[in-house]
């Protein structure tokens, strides 16, 4: 699967911005795409995510600001991200995963795709 995000830049605070996710290659078994994001000597941390059957999560800091939607016929993900504040300023990462089942016990796990990143950065 490979993944490739358009759309950072730098935006006021306050300001719109929409992130891109187009997906590729092997992706008939994604069962899910989303967005990570993050800041140095910090973990990566989940944003937003919706589901092959259109499930979404997003985390707290971002409810009522940012939606993320897709678009099935073109195997793409966005991210609109209103109200932007300094503290989103992060490298986004979009995410593709499949959940499967390995080996002779039926064990339950997860592959990840990641996009290469992109800089969204809020100014004040």
């Amino acid at each position: 699967v490979q993944l490739v995000e358009s759309g950072g830049g730098v935006v006021q605070a306050g300001g719109p911005l929409r992130l891109s996710c187009a997906a590729s290659g092997s992706i008939s078994s994604i069962t899910g795409m989303g967005w990570y994001r993050q800041v140095p000597e910090k973990e990566r941390e989940l944003v937003a995510s919706i589901t092959s059957r259109g499930t979404k999560n997003s985390a707290d800091f971002v409810k009522g600001r940012f939606t993320i939607s897709r678009d099935s016929a073109k195997n793409t993900v966005y991210l609109q991200m209103n109200n932007l504040k300094p503290e989103d300023t992060a490298v986004y990462y979009c995410n593709a995963y499949k959940v499967v089942v390995v080996g002779v016990g039926g064990e339950v796990t997860r592959l990840n795709y990641w996009g290469q990143g992109t800089l969204v950065t809020v100014s004040s």
